[in-house]
């Protein structure tokens, strides 16, 4: 298994226009993500990166949404996402498309994000599935300086520890496109083959997303367990002196 920490970057991609058949993934990841738009509501929503800021996220009920990223057209803050400059528990949902891959500190991008997320915010986030013909793809020897494989992929799984770590709840996952996005692969092609990994081996799609909630346990007070102290009482001496007074006429009646 990889390090996730690594000091050494590849390019960046800066629009879905990089990618082959980039428009096509950019359509089918704004439809895995439509129906989850609606749940979110809020005031703030953050795109992390150019990628994430280029989806359509019209539908969300949240209407301030803010792509950080560098320079760009749906740039709205200009900063590197691994450092936000936002308060803590401040922002409703956020998304990340394609943002680990191709950093060098994905642990600390997530803790970011969830740094800033309110408790129950939701966190989106895609990827590239290392184990699918996309994953496959990129250890051919071509695929070593052409994107996306210049990126570092990440199993499902691995990210599902770091959100559980950081105490996200997972609440969907899925896979899709069923394809290894070659640049000379036309889709059409090998229609038969994405219809039988769709039914039969869902776990190899190209590209997952993962929806999670910031789940945050609240403090329960503890009562203190102490009692006020009694105040001291001569109980036992008067019950001797009360004891004397009895003898004492015991035996004058004696007489």
């Amino acid at each position: 298994m990889k390090p996730a920490l690594s000091f050494q970057e590849g390019p960046k991609p800066l629009s879905w226009q990089q990618f082959p058949h980039g428009d096509y993934l950019r359509c089918e990841i704004e439809r895995k993500l439509a129906p989850w738009l609606p749940r979110m509501f809020g005031y703030h929503m953050l795109k992390l990166g150019s990628l994430s800021g280029e989806l359509n996220t019209s539908k969300c009920l949240i209407k301030h949404q803010v792509c950080v990223a560098q320079a760009g057209a749906h740039t709205g803050v200009i900063a590197d996402i691994d450092e936000l400059p936002f308060y803590e528990h401040t922002i409703d949902a956020c998304i990340l498309s394609h943002c680990l891959e191709y950093h060098s500190d994905p642990h600390h991008i997530l803790r970011e994000a969830h740094r800033t997320l309110i408790p129950g915010g939701y966190i989106v986030l895609t990827g590239f599935n290392p184990f699918s013909l996309c994953g496959l793809a990129q250890l051919l020897p071509f695929s070593g300086q052409k994107l996306p494989w210049t990126g570092r992929f990440f199993t499902p799984a691995r990210v599902k520890d770091w959100l559980n770590l950081l105490g996200f709840e997972i609440v969907s996952d899925e896979r899709f496109i069923y394809s290894s996005l070659a640049r000379g692969n036309r889709l059409s092609r090998f229609a038969f083959w994405r219809s039988f990994t769709k039914q039969y081996l869902k776990p190899m799609g190209s590209v997952y997303m993962l929806v999670a909630r910031k789940r945050v346990a609240p403090l329960t007070p503890i009562k203190p367990k102490w009692h006020a102290r009694p105040r001291f009482t001569t109980v036992e001496g008067g019950l001797r002196q009360t004891s004397k007074q009895h003898l004492k006429h015991c035996e004058q009646n004696k007489k």
